[in-house]
């Protein structure tokens, strides 16, 4: 078997406290990439990284979806952030961040992210599960989706939608 020659050394992940990615925790406009939040969490003594990706889907209930818009009360950031934390604490052993999209988004778009790194992948598994359950109870951020034929709907929201956004 030929030996290939060495390629560039990768560089290893810095350690980045637990906490300190609290504070990376953000509701933004901007488009999400599930990589960059994965490397946030990903550091030399964690053997595991799990990623959850939500992503929107062309359907729901049968029904053909054309986009989704989501409307973030202006303390949705802090909600993110105390719900990450409230994880954190109960999983000590992950380090975890989360994001989650405002506005509309189209098919195929990332609308939440949420990143854990471990030591072993039973604790980045179980934080990560707990992490966007949490994020999806808790956050007030509401999801209005337009199906193709005009109608829309708010759906799976953490509280009720303010009447200012009824439509």
């Amino acid at each position: 078997m030929p030996v290939l020659p060495a390629g560039p050394t990768p560089s290893k992940p810095r350690l980045t406290s637990p906490a300190a990615l609290i504070d990376e925790s953000i509701v933004t406009e901007a488009p999400l990439n599930p990589a960059d939040f994965e490397a946030m969490v990903a550091a030399t003594d964690r053997g595991a990284t799990v990623g959850f990706a939500g992503i929107v889907r062309d359907h729901d209930h049968g029904q053909a979806v054309a986009d989704l818009e989501y409307v973030g009360h202006p303390s949705a950031q802090n909600f993110l952030r105390a719900a990450v934390a409230a994880v954190a604490a109960e999983y000590p052993a992950c380090a975890i961040v989360a994001a989650h999209r405002v506005g509309r988004l189209a098919i195929g778009d990332v609308a939440l992210v949420v990143a854990v790194g471990a030591a072993h992948r039973v604790d980045a598994f179980a934080g990560c599960a707990a992490a966007v359950d949490r994020i999806k109870a808790e956050v007030p951020v509401w999801k209005r989706q337009t199906f193709v034929d005009g109608t829309s709907e708010w759906v799976a929201c953490a509280t009720s939608a303010p009447a200012a956004y009824s439509r």
